[in-house]
Formats: C-alpha cells, sequence, structure tokens
C-alpha cells in the first residue's frame, strides 16, 4: 500500500511541475498591475489569466498527469483516458445533473456536489484511468471489433467503470466531503499551531513520499483550504491565505544552506573538500529553487536525530509566520524565484519579514546542527568512518556526465538482471528490483549522489536532485540494449 501511495506521488510531480509556470505569468502580471489586477492593464490582465488557466484546472492536470504516471508505460491512451474520467464524474456528479436526478431544484443540491471539481476527484479519476490502461491496453477483441482492441479499448472501459464510480459516488460523496472538508477545518481551527503541525508532518513524510497527499489537502482544492490556488488568484484573505506555504521560505532559504555550512565545518579535514562540493550544490539548489531533497537526504538516514530537529524546526518555521501574519506563496517550492514572484501578488502581506525570519532560523540551524552533530557525534557527510564511506569517487567525465553516472548506478543496481521497473520523480530515482540483496549500495554511493532509500523489500530510491531526468533517461536506455 505504502509503495502504491508513494507512487500516486510520484505521479504528481508531473502536473504539479506546471505551476511554476503560472507563478511566473501571474507574478510578472501582478507586479505590472498590482493594485488593478489586471484592470488597469491589458498586458497584466493578458498574463494573470494565463496563468489562472493553469492553477484553475488543477483537477484535470491531476486526472491527466497521475493516469500517465501510473500507467504501466507512458502513453498518450492513459493520459486521453484520465481526462474521459475525469468529464464522466464530474458531469455526472454536478450541481445541475443532480438535480434532475433528484427531481428537485438545483439550489436544494447538497454543496459538496458544486465541489465535484477537486483535485481529490482529479487524483481518482488518474488511478481508475491507469488501472485501466494496465489491465485493457493489450487485450485483443474478435476480428468483428479488432478496431477496439488495445489501447482504444481503454478509455471506452474508463468511461464505463467511471459511470459505475459515479453511481457510488452519488451517495458516498457528500459523507467523504464533509469528512475532508472536517478535517482540514480541524487543522486550520489552530491557526498558527495548525500550521506549525502541517508543517512538522510534512518533512516527517518526506523519506516516504507520502507528504504529496498531506499537502493536496491543505494546498489544493480538495478540503476547501486550497492554499496555493487563492494566493495566486486573490480570492482569499490577506494575512491569512498563504499560511502553510509562506513558513517554508525560512527554512529553504536559509536554514537548510545554513545547516549545510554547519555540516561542512564539522567534517573531518580530509574529508572537507568533498563535502564542501556535495553541502554547496545542495544549499544552493535549496535556495535558488527550494529543491531541498540533495539536502536533506544527505543527513536523513546518517543521522535520523537531526532530521527530526529539522521536521521540527520547520513546524516552528511556519508556526512563526503564520502568528505574524507574514505570507507569501510558491508554485514550485520556496525559493528565491518564488518568493520574488509571490512577493508582487496582492495577498503577499509583509514578505520581506520571512527574510528577517530567515536570517534568524539561518543562525538558529547553523547552531542547533553544530551542538548535535558534535555532541552526539552523528556521521553527517565527511564525519563517517573510513569502513562506511568509499573515500574515493571514480572521475565523471564532463562530456558524458550523466551517461558514466548512469551505468555505475545500473551497475550498482544490478542491471537488467535484477531491475524491473524504473522510474522518476523531482529528484530521485524509483527502482524496483527483483532481490535487494544483489544491490551493491557502496558502488551505487561512489558516484556521489547525495543519498539512497530503501522503502520495500523490493523498492529502493536513489537521491540524484534536480538532474534526475537525464540521469534516468540514460538508465533507460542502459535497459533497452
Amino acid at each position: 500500500m505504502k509503495t502504491y501511495l508513494q507512487r500516486i506521488g510520484r505521479s504528481l510531480m508531473l502536473p504539479v511541475a506546471v505551476l511554476p509556470a503560472a507563478a511566473i505569468l501571474m507574478g510578472i502580471g501582478y507586479g505590472i498591475d498590482p493594485s488593478g489586477w489586471g484592470e488597469g492593464s491589458p498586458a497584466a490582465a493578458f498574463l494573470i489569466k494565463a496563468g489562472g488557466s493553469i492553477i484553475e484546472h488543477i483537477p484535470i492536470l491531476f486526472a491527466v498527469g497521475i493516469a500517465l504516471g501510473m500507467a504501466k508505460e507512458r502513453d498518450g491512451s492513459a493520459a486521453l483516458s484520465g481526462l474521459v474520467a475525469f468529464l464522466v464524474i464530474t458531469t455526472l456528479l454536478s450541481s445541475g445533473t443532480v438535480a434532475m436526478l433528484q427531481g428537485i431544484e438545483a439550489e436544494a443540491v447538497d454543496p459538496a456536489f458544486e465541489k465535484i471539481e477537486n483535485a481529490f476527484v482529479g487524483i481518482l479519476s488518474g488511478i481508475v484511468a491507469s488501472l485501466m490502461y494496465n489491465r485493457f491496453s493489450h487485450v485483443k477483441l474478435p476480428d468483428a471489433l479488432a478496431f477496439f482492441s488495445g489501447k482504444r479499448l481503454v478509455p471506452i472501459m474508463t468511461a464505463f467503470f467511471m459511470l459505475l464510480v459515479s453511481v457510488v459516488f452519488f451517495f458516498l460523496w457528500p459523507f467523504i466531503y464533509s469528512g475532508l472538508v472536517s478535517f482540514g477545518e480541524s487543522i486550520a481551527k489552530l491557526g498558527a499551531a495548525g500550521a506549525g503541525l502541517y508543517g512538522f508532518f510534512n518533512r516527517l513524510l518526506i523519506p516516504t513520499g507520502l507528504h504529496h497527499a498531506l499537502n493536496s489537502v491543505f494546498w489544493f482544492d480538495v478540503a476547501g483550504i486550497n492554499d496555493i490556488g487563492k494566493f495566486w488568484s486573490g480570492d482569499g484573505v490577506k494575512g491569512v491565505t498563504g499560511m502553510y506555504q509562506a513558513g517554508f521560505f525560512p527554512v529553504m532559504m536559509f536554514g537548510l544552506p545554513a545547516a549545510a555550512l554547519a555540516m561542512y565545518h564539522t567534517a573531518k579535514t580530509k574529508k572537507k573538500k568533498q563535502t564542501a562540493s556535495l553541502m554547496l550544490a545542495a544549499g544552493f539548489a535549496a535556495f535558488f529553487t527550494g529543491v531541498t531533497e540533495p539536502l536533506e537526504f544527505a543527513f536523513m538516514f546518517l543521522a535520523p536525530m537531526l532530521y527530526l530537529v529539522h521536521a521540527v524546526l520547520t513546524g516552528l518555521s511556519l508556526a512563526i509566520a503564520a502568528a505574524f501574519n507574514w505570507t507569501a506563496g510558491f508554485g514550485f517550492s520556496a525559493g528565491l524565484i518564488d518568493f520574488v514572484l509571490s512577493s508582487q501578488l496582492p495577498l503577499a502581506n509583509q514578505p520581506y519579514m520571512l527574510l528577517v525570519q530567515g536570517l534568524v532560523f539561518a543562525v538558529i540551524y547553523y547552531f542547533v546542527f553544530r551542538f548535535f552533530i558534535t555532541k552526539f557525534n552523528l556521521k553527517t557527510p565527511g564525519r563517517t568512518d573510513d569502513s562506511d564511506e568509499q573515500e574515493q569517487h571514480d572521475t565523471i567525465s564532463s562530456d558524458s556526465k550523466y551517461a558514466d553516472m548512469a551505468e555505475r548506478i545500473f551497475a550498482g543496481l544490478g542491471g537488467d538482471a535484477n531491475v524491473t521497473d524504473l522510474d522518476y520523480c523531482a529528484t530521485r530515482l524509483r527502482i524496483e528490483v527483483k532481490d535487494m540483496d544483489a544491490v551493491d549500495q557502496s558502488k551505487i554511493k561512489a558516484t556521489g549522489v547525495p543519498g539512497i532509500n530503501v522503502v520495500g523489500p523490493k523498492s529502493i530510491q536513489v537521491i540524484i536532485g534536480p538532474q534526475v531526468q537525464f540521469v534516468a533517461e540514460e538508465v533507460k536506455k542502459l535497459r533497452r540494449k
């Protein structure tokens, strides 16, 4: 079950990767006309509406992206089926259709059906479409119906299956929706404390990849919170909307880079150069883009105590930002690029105070990390024993960096004889193997990757960083040989 949820989280990264485009368009638009929101400038209106077209259709993006990502083969018919599934259920369970089915006025329909076009239903539609693809994409029908065989059969079966799902949801959706709303409201009612709890569990779930499920409740329109959508559209409360995003900026832009500096300063003298290259690259990515996994995975499993401290500090950061009503938002992650763009938005409230908070958190992170590392002799990068860490990494040629890295990672995984499936998300290679004992982790680590995460008896993740796509493509080439 956990592995399946991780696959959903991985698939969500495809549609989520579109959000930076919305952030750029809307950020520039609001920057051109910060007071009129497009009313005083056709150019601003054009850009704001263009970005809003993405934000407003996140559920459809989820349906298509998950269908594609969860299918055994990334085929267009799977994506089309995701769209078909979403259109069937949202049309059949729209307020107008439900009113006709129940023989009542539209105003009397349960309010839950007004919110049927949401991220939760988008995710469900994508899952159903992927199941239909995996089951029917290679089915051969009799000659008379041969035209509808295989991949052409997938959207047809998806439409029929979604009819059944729609019947079930006709009765269940009001209860599901009220449950999701109650969960979101129970956290939202806690105010700053609720934002802190969310931040804590967000970081705590990173190793499993299940943080995407938690994020969808607070960031998208699953339970009515829709923190990202409302923040970027301006349809929220100034100083409140964005509270589940703002506190990440001090941590990702300042806290974690300061932690990287602490780990460099506490590394063994003979390993400082090697540690510096890893920490500099990971800290740079965290500050500018908000991509923190390369840095977090560098100490997550070497020093679990330190990662728990990091989760607590993240929760504290979100609680402080929410308590003072400092808000900013992001389309991808809480880095400098998103901060600059979101600070121009109408609902951004004293965003530059987050930079002040960030400087304070940089000091806290540095001294807290340094204290825990030295006090408990934690084996952070550069402090592991020679027997636990391969001192010399093979040199990767600049001309074929990704190909060379992929070849050595693939060999460490056991090659074609052991690798059964391979995919990737924002920063990780996600691999299924036949025998975990055949995986040579030391050989993989020798390539200089930030970390390795064994998530199941046959599931392993290799943390690469933002350039993971290029390594994954090279590994897939090796599998075809």
